[in-house]
Parts: C-alpha cells; sequence; structure tokens
C-alpha cells in the first residue's frame, strides 16, 4: 500500500469534488480516496501496482483533468504557451475569467466575478452594451413612449372635455432624442463602469474556442492573440431570425433594429410576426402615422393564454391596426419602390416591411465544438440550472442558451454563473419570472397559465376579472382588458396570473411575490390595496373565487 496526490484541475465547486472522489474510489487498486475543492488535489491509498494511467483516465472521464503532484508542472491547462499568449492567472494568482460579450449577462458576470477576487477579460466583437441598451429595450421603449404621448394628444377618452389635435411627428427629432438616451445609458452602465474596473480588460474583436481553455481573439486591428482562462462565460446574445420565405431575403426589409434607427415613418408598414416585437412596433408605428398590416401565421400571442391575444387583437383593430390572422407570405418582392407580398388572401403592398418572427442564437463562429460545448439545433447552447454547459470550466447564460430571452434572466443568470465560476454554488429558479409586453394595453403574465398547468398534470380553478369592475379603470375610462387568476384546485394555492390592462407591468410583480410566498387566493384577497391603483385588480380577481363583486362597495375589503 502506498499514498498518492493528484492534482484535479477544471473543478468549480464541492459537488464536483465529491464526484471525482466517487470516480477514484471505483478504480480497482484505490484502498481510500479524498479530494479537496479548495486544495484543487485528490490524497490517494492505493495498492502496488494501481495504475496511475488509470487514475487519470478515471477523472477525465468526468471532463477534469489530474496528474501526479510529482509530475512536472505544465502551463496552465495543456500546452506549451506561445509567445504573445495572455496567460491565465496573469501572474497575480487571481483566477482568470474570460468573458464573450458586453451585454447583460456579460457586463453581470465580470462584476460579480470582480467583486469575488478574480481576473477578467471582456471580449467584444460590436458595440459595447449589448442589444438591450443599444437596439433592443431601451430605443423600443423610448419609441413606444413616444407613440402613447402621440396618441394620447390625438385622442383620448377626455376629448368631449379637452380638446385633441393630431400631432406633427418629426421623427428625426424623436431619433435624435432616442439616440442621446441610448449613448448616455450606454455610457453610464457600460463603458464608464469598465473603464473604472482595472481586474477587467476589454478586447475588441472576435473570439473563438481553440480548446477546452484556450480562445483565438482576432482583434479588429487584423491581430490575432491567443489566450487561456480559468472559466469562461459565453454571453453572445441572439439576432434577428429570418423566415424561409421565398425572395424575402433579395429585399430591403427591416428588422427591429433597422426600424427603431429609422428616421422616416412610413406610409404603408407590413408586419410578419405575432408576439412580442411585432406587437408593440406594430402599435408604435399606428400611432406615429403609419396604416399597419400585421401577418400572424396563427393568432396574436398564440403561445400564452388565448384570450391575451384575443384582448390585444380587438385593441389593435380599434385603433385601425389591420390584424390579419392565420396568414402567412408564400413569397415576397420589392419592385417599384414597393413591398409586394403574395398571401391566401391576395397581394399585400408595403412601403416598409418589418420582419420579426423570433431571434436565434449568436453562437456560429464561436468554435463551441472545439471546446466540447453542446448545443440545441438552432444554435442554442445547453446549460443547466447553474449555468454550466457540457465543458467543465465553460458557462454561458443569456439569448445564446435555451433561456427565456429577456435582458433581467440574462443579467440574473449572468450573476449566478459568475458565482458559480468562482467557486460558489448559485441557481436560476425560473418558474415565477414576470414578463411584460408593451402594447397599450399592457400584457404581464406569470407562472403558470390553465394550459401549461394541465400540461404539467395540475388540476385548476381560475376566474377572470374584466376591467370594469376595477375602480382605477373606471375613472380612467379605460376598461380595455382583464385580470385572471389561476390556482392550484385542490389547495386554492396561487400559480399563475394573466393580465391585460394598462400598467398591467406594474401590478404583475405583486402578483409574482404572491406566487413566491404560496399564498392562496383567500390570504390575497384578505391583504390590503390601496383604492384606485390597478393592482388593486388582484384583490377584486382574488375576491371573485367566493363573492360577486359587483355588489360590493368601493374599497370593500
Amino acid at each position: 500500500m502506498s499514498g498518492l496526490v493528484l492534482r484535479i484541475s477544471g473543478m468549480t465547486c464541492g459537488s464536483c469534488a465529491s464526484h471525482v472522489e466517487e470516480a477514484l474510489r471505483e478504480v480497482p487498486g484505490v484502498l481510500a480516496a479524498e479530494v479537496s475543492y479548495p486544495a484543487a488535489s485528490a490524497s490517494l491509498k492505493v495498492a502496488t501496482g494501481t495504475s496511475t494511467d488509470a487514475l487519470v483516465a478515471a477523472v477525465a472521464g468526468l471532463g477534469y483533468r489530474a496528474a501526479p503532484v510529482d509530475a512536472p508542472a505544465a502551463p496552465p491547462h495543456g500546452e506549451p504557451l506561445k509567445r504573445g499568449r495572455e496567460q491565465a492567472g496573469h501572474g497575480d494568482g487571481k483566477l482568470h475569467v474570460a468573458v464573450i460579450g458586453s451585454g447583460g449577462a456579460a457586463m453581470a458576470a465580470a462584476l460579480k466575478a470582480v467583486e469575488r477576487g478574480a481576473r477578467v477579460t471582456l471580449i467584444e466583437r460590436g458595440t459595447i452594451g449589448g442589444t438591450c441598451v443599444n437596439t433592443g429595450c431601451v430605443p423600443s421603449k423610448i419609441m413606444i413612449r413616444a407613440a402613447h404621448i402621440a396618441h394620447l394628444r390625438a385622442s383620448s377618452p377626455f376629448d368631449g372635455g379637452i380638446s385633441a389635435a393630431t400631432p406633427t411627428i418629426t421623427r428625426g427629432r424623436l431619433i435624435a432624442q432616442q439616440q442621446a438616451r441610448v449613448e448616455e445609458l450606454r455610457h453610464a452602465k457600460y463603458e464608464n463602469i469598465l473603464e473604472g474596473k482595472p481586474s477587467i480588460t476589454v478586447l475588441r474583436g472576435d473570439a473563438r474556442f481553440s480548446g477546452g481553455h484556450n480562445l483565438l481573439v482576432r482583434m479588429h486591428g487584423g491581430e490575432e492573440r491567443e489566450m487561456t482562462f480559468d472559466r469562461c462565460l459565453v454571453a453572445t446574445g441572439a439576432s434577428p431570425a429570418l423566415p424561409p420565405i421565398p425572395g424575402l431575403e433579395e429585399t430591403p426589409y427591416w428588422t427591429s433594429t433597422e426600424a427603431l434607427a429609422s428616421d422616416s415613418i412610413p406610409p404603408r408598414l407590413a408586419i410578419i410576426g405575432s408576439s412580442v416585437v411585432a406587437a408593440e412596433l406594430a402599435q408604435a408605428f399606428a400611432r406615429l402615422g403609419s396604416r399597419v398590416t400585421l401577418l400572424a401565421r396563427s393568432t396574436l400571442f398564440f403561445r400564452e393564454d388565448p384570450a391575451i391575444g384575443e384582448a390585444v387583437t380587438a385593441a389593435f383593430r380599434a385603433e385601425g391596426i389591420e390584424v390579419r390572422e392565420y396568414t402567412q407570405a408564400s413569397h415576397v418582392a420589392y419592385r417599384n419602390g414597393e413591398f409586394v407580398l403574395a398571401t391566401g388572401e391576395g397581394e399585400l403592398h408595403a412601403d416598409r416591411l418589418l420582419v420579426a418572427t423570433g431571434r436565434y442564437p449568436n453562437t456560429r463562429g464561436l468554435g463551441l465544438d472545439a471546446a466540447g460545448v453542446a448545443t440545441h439545433a438552432q444554435g442554442a447552447i445547453r446549460i443547466d440550472a447553474a449555468m454550466r454547459t457540457s465543458a467543465p470550466d465553460i458557462y454561458a447564460a443569456g439569448d445564446c442558451t435555451d433561456q427565456p430571452q429577456f435582458v433581467y434572466v440574462a443579467a440574473a443568470a449572468g450573476t449566478r454563473a459568475a458565482i458559480n465560476m468562482t467557486g460558489g454554488n448559485a441557481m436560476l429558479e425560473l418558474s415565477v419570472m414576470p414578463a411584460v409586453v408593451f402594447t397599450d394595453p399592457q400584457v404581464a403574465t406569470v407562472g403558470l397559465s390553465e394550459g401549461a398547468a394541465h400540461l404539467e398534470g395540475i388540476e385548476t380553478d381560475s376566474r377572470v376579472l374584466t376591467l370594469d369592475n376595477v375602480p382605477r379603470a373606471l375613472v380612467n375610462f379605460d376598461s380595455r382588458g382583464f385580470i385572471k387568476l389561476v390556482v392550484e384546485a385542490a389547495s386554492h394555492r396561487l400559480i399563475g396570473v394573466q393580465a391585460v390592462a394598462p400598467e398591467a407591468g406594474e401590478l404583475i410583480q405583486a402578483a409574482a411575490l404572491a406566487i413566491r410566498a404560496r399564498m392562496t387566493v383567500e390570504e390575497l384577497a384578505d391583504q390590503l390595496f390601496p383604492y384606485l391603483t390597478m393592482v388593486e385588480g388582484l384583490k377584486l380577481a382574488a375576491q371573485t373565487f367566493s363573492k360577486d363583486v359587483r355588489q360590493l362597495s368601493c374599497c370593500a375589503g
């Protein structure tokens, strides 16, 4: 019998150490094994003649690396370092974390990793800040707000007492205002923060994996730099997807990026899509002066409770937006300065065409195969609840994965990934994830719809409260929409809320907290809600399980 110590690299937490220990104990000749994650080592008692190669192979089978402590020390993670390569740790003893991307997930991860003592190299091939601040959330919500103001000036429930007039839209000035705020937020929340963090090095270029701990970065100046890392986060986001419609690629179509940057409002706008981006931009352009036709392959928001699509469609049609349900374009052409879309209902002519049919992950060209990172068929990176990929030291977060495509989900995932990359153990739990669509009325959801609950085998009960029963809606003279509560039938525990209402986004977090607290509808109905707020609709909806709220006095408890 003899003692043997192995160096173990690639472990990210105590759980990894447990798995390695278990694997080593299964090797013939191993009498005892103790693996330490902090020490990155395994202490073994082995019978004489036990194969070291078998021990190394057992560890390698789990995706980690092992070597006897008396073996010559190798450069970090493998092959000899070449001149000009940036080494993990940089000689300062710090864990080296590479982050590919600079959006919500990437920034959250970089900042958390530095906070936990790591050194970070952040690699960005385009504009710092990613989609949300530059071409997504921020510019779209500015445009939507401007369109809402234009709509209120042209038409409101109070036109009888407040004269209305169709406003003049100067799109160029709106774009300038929008872009100024985008740049302000990008500087404040991304660029300035990075400049103030000496532990974060920013490289501008395209990164691709050349191994499990190696990246090649082609810098914007043409130089190619090779570097190693201890841990890596892929947070490269997603880009607008293009449906396979004949002729489309040969036309000057818009994605949301071009639409949000346009300095003009097209007289006729056709939109292909039926979900968030399509709906938000359809209403915004319509309120700013476009005649909008929306082509939905099925119905609007067909993945949600059917009542949501019905309510939004009714609101759109009331504003003059043409919603064509169950309609697809079989061919697209651009001739004589206009788009011509062939559909089952005849040709549709438009000055501009916006394609908003989803987004695909930005994972092409990353060399994921070289690092052993598995993806789904569409290219999204496979991750677990800890944001780990199939490669032991590589993590991923945000829209390049199969997570819901919301920036707050990406940021939460990036933070947790950084914790896990630096020795912690953090999971991202998404069962109570609120979501908002910024149409008017807004769409807000959290938890399970009835359909989703039934697919999980949950027997449900539900109530729908129309907004003509909510005092806030009545005094606003705007009772479009509803609030729906879904409960588990046996326990009456709240498991889902769907709302279509003006400012629905402002009430959904209260619903999320109620679900998280495992409240019953009786407990929700018994809470104090301020009178003449939209969130009071949650209380009223909860009361409908046991009362006729039409028979209650104002703010009745």
